[in-house]
């Protein structure tokens, strides 16, 4: 799962824009590196989405896209077969996915490659399974689902998780602050109908539980939040990415009763 709203633009604590190419990757990596999940969700949400997967063998081939350092993957190869490979495309993420499978004893069957999510490096239907928890949305979440379809066999398995709207108006905080940096945020009902629209058949759909931004994601933050500046003691980037950490969640904590993820389970529809 790849860190989320930095993959397009961030608004410093003075309301400055700044783009992505101008932030330091390496000091995001470094932070990110540091944690499980870099991103919202848990063991729980994960397996109660593979649980609407049918018909997995040891021969299937599955994909988890902008998998991170594999948090997710992980507990998806010890309860499901087949071969996994994750992608993501930081070299330094993948570096500890490969060394978390070795530590799990999962590397026979569970490899992670340094890639994009727009280009990926499957042949045409080939894959049984595509996962990916909370990343979508560096590629958009349509392109994303139009894209990835092809490298689906027939009767093929999308399971991703999405950040959406939980009703159909909001506080004008919490909307411009989630238009500005990802615009393709929708209500759970117009995700649903882009799917269809894309050509799958969803099999089921359900939000992630609060417990999966506080106890599984925002909690084990604030230890390397601390850690991270005073090992960047007086870098004005490092202070910036922290301070706007802490706004993000702040805002969460306000405004958690209009938006979250939502997992999304769908099959490739027959045509």
């Amino acid at each position: 799962m790849c860190f989320r709203v930095y993959a397009t633009t961030y608004q410093t604590m003075e309301n400055e824009n700044k783009s992505i190419h101008e932030f330091d990757f390496s000091l995001i990596c470094a932070y990110f590196s540091s944690v499980e999940r870099q991103g919202p969700g848990s063991p729980e949400a994960t397996l109660k989405a593979l649980s609407f997967v049918d018909n997995l063998t040891d021969r299937s081939l599955i994909a988890d896209i902008g998998c991170g350092t594999g948090g997710q993957t992980m507990v998806l190869a010890q309860h499901a077969p087949g071969r996994i490979t994750g992608l993501d495309l930081f070299p330094g993420f993948i570096d500890l996915f490969n060394a978390n499978a070795a530590k799990l004893n999962l590397q026979e069957r569970v490899h992670g490659v340094v890639g994009s999510m727009d280009a990926l490096p499957f042949h045409k239907k080939e894959l049984d399974l595509i996962w990916s928890e909370g990343a979508i949305y560096n590629i958009g979440f349509q392109l994303g689902i139009n894209l990835w379809r092809n490298y689906l066999k027939k009767g093929g398995y999308l399971v991703v998780s999405e950040n959406c709207w939980f009703t159909d108006e909001r506080p004008d905080e919490i909307h411009n602050f989630w238009m500005g940096i990802y615009p393709e945020i929708d209500t759970i009902a117009n995700k649903i109908a882009q799917l269809q629209t894309a050509g799958y058949t969803l099999v089921a759909c359900f939000v992630l539980p609060e417990e999966c931004w506080t106890k599984h994601f925002y909690m084990p933050l604030k230890v390397v939040q601390e850690k991270f500046l005073k090992k960047y003691r007086g870098n004005k980037t490092a202070e910036e990415f922290i301070a706007w950490e802490r706004h993000e969640e702040a805002l969460y904590h306000k405004y958690k009763a209009y938006y979250g993820y939502t997992f999304f389970i769908a099959k490739k529809a027959e045509l």
